[in-house]
C-alpha cells in the first residue's frame, strides 16, 4: 500500500502536467515513483538528474554496465521497485540478472554497488584500487555520484512505499511475489 497517493494527470496543475507529458514523450509512460515525486516538482526534478548522470556514464561504461551497477545497488538496498526495474532491463536484453556473464569492469561495478549498500564506511581497498586502475578521477566522481542518486531513489521508493508498477510484476524475483 502506498504511503503517499500518486498524482493524477486529470487533477494536476499545468506544471505537473507538463512533467507528465515530458515523461510520456521520453519513456512512453510515467512510473509510480515519478507520479509520487510529482507532489513536489523540485523534488521530482532533483531525482530526474539521475538521467543526466546516466547520459554522462553511457560513453564511460555502457548501458549494460549501468544496468548491472544500478541493479547491484537496488538489490543491495532491497528496493523492490528499482531492483525489479533493472531486472526487467536485463532480462529483456537477454541477460540473467541473478547469474550474469560479466566483464572485469562490470564485476568491479557490481561489487562497488553491493559494498555501498552493505557498508559504505568500509568499501574494500581492492575495489578502490580497481576503480583507480580503470577510471579517471572525474569518472570515479561520476560513478560515485550516480550511485548516490541511485541509492537515494531506492530510499525514496522504500520509505514512501511506492507500489511496484504493474508492468514489472512478471520480472519480480520469486521471493518477492
Amino acid at each position: 500500500m502506498s504511503y503517499i497517493p500518486m498524482t493524477e494527470y486529470e487533477t494536476s496543475n499545468d506544471e505537473v502536467r507538463k512533467e507528465y507529458d515530458d515523461q510520456i514523450s521520453k519513456h512512453g509512460r510515467i512510473t509510480n515513483m515519478k507520479r509520487t515525486l510529482l507532489r513536489c516538482v523540485p523534488a521530482f526534478k532533483a531525482y530526474m538528474e539521475w538521467y543526466t548522470l546516466y547520459d554522462l556514464l553511457v560513453p564511460v561504461i555502457g548501458e549494460r554496465a549501468i544496468s548491472l551497477y544500478s541493479y547491484a545497488i537496488s538489490n543491495g538496498n532491497d528496493c523492490l521497485v528499482c531492483s525489479t526495474f533493472f531486472r526487467k532491463i536485463l532480462i529483456d536484453s537477454g541477460d540473467d540478472p541473478d547469474n550474469p556473464e560479466i566483464s572485469e569492469t562490470e564485476e568491479l561495478l557490481m561489487n562497488l554497488g553491493a559494498s555501498i549498500c552493505s557498508d559504505p564506511h568500509n568499501i574494500p581497498d581492492e575495489i578502490y584500487d580497481g576503480l583507480k586502475a580503470a577510471f579517471s578521477d572525474d569518472e570515479i566522481v561520476l560513478l560515485l555520484s550516480f550511485a548516490g542518486i541511485m541509492y537515494a531513489t531506492n530510499l525514496f521508493n522504500t520509505i514512501a512505499k511506492v507500489p511496484l508498477d504493474e508492468v514489472l510484476y512478471k520480472y519480480r524475483k520469486k521471493e518477492d511475489k
